[in-house]
């Protein structure tokens, strides 16, 4: 079993210890801790994501930054794990989709819509201290990382996660890429890319 597969259990298993409630006064904090980052005080459009489960919390994130009236992009999960975009239009405008997912139900927009991006939000379990991000390892994110790479497209890119997310170092591939920053409900780091 690979290091990155047995830190993935290991991080999955401590979110499972979470209560609804830890999750809902996280996402809370964390709101208020994304919404003070510079990033995105400035960004006219944020790609981020619905957190499912016992992910750090994103709806309250959503409806503040859609109030500033910055347009939020959402994933839409293709068939091959790639992502297409669909506009964030309330919480009303969520529907069920595979694997748990919630995803909006609006036009979609190709997955070269994440181009227009002054700021990624991305989904992880784990970023160390230079940065890496350890994801679920879906390979959908590392796609859109991919994807803004070859474009020249440069977002700041930011992992939301829980403050023990935070760690000495994840298993590194060479297809990773760096993080900008990390936003957890206590604290925004910053990393040199």
């Amino acid at each position: 079993m690979s290091r990155k597969t047995l830190l993935r259990r290991e991080l999955l298993a401590a979110r499972r210890l979470l209560t609804s409630q830890d999750v809902t006064d996280a996402a809370e904090l964390l709101a208020s801790c994304a919404a003070a980052l510079p990033e995105l005080i400035g960004a006219r459009t944020v790609a981020a994501y619905v957190s499912v489960g016992r992910e750090p919390g994103t709806h309250a994130l959503l409806d503040l930054l859609r109030a500033r009236g910055v347009r939020v992009l959402l994933p839409v999960l293709l068939a091959d794990n790639d992502l297409d975009w669909a506009a964030y239009r309330g919480a009303g405008h969520l529907v069920p989709a595979g694997r748990g997912l919630l995803e909006p139900d609006g036009d979609r927009l190709g997955p070269d819509a994440v181009l227009d991006a002054d700021v990624v939000l991305l989904p992880g379990l784990a970023v160390d201290r230079r940065g890496m991000r350890l994801g679920r390892g879906g390979g959908s994110y590392d796609r859109v990382l991919a994807r803004l790479s070859a474009a020249g497209a440069r977002p700041a890119l930011a992992v939301l996660l829980y403050d023990d997310e935070v760690v000495a170092q994840v298993p590194e591939e060479p297809h990773d890429h760096p993080v900008d920053a990390v936003i957890t409900p206590v604290r925004a780091l910053r990393f040199t890319r």
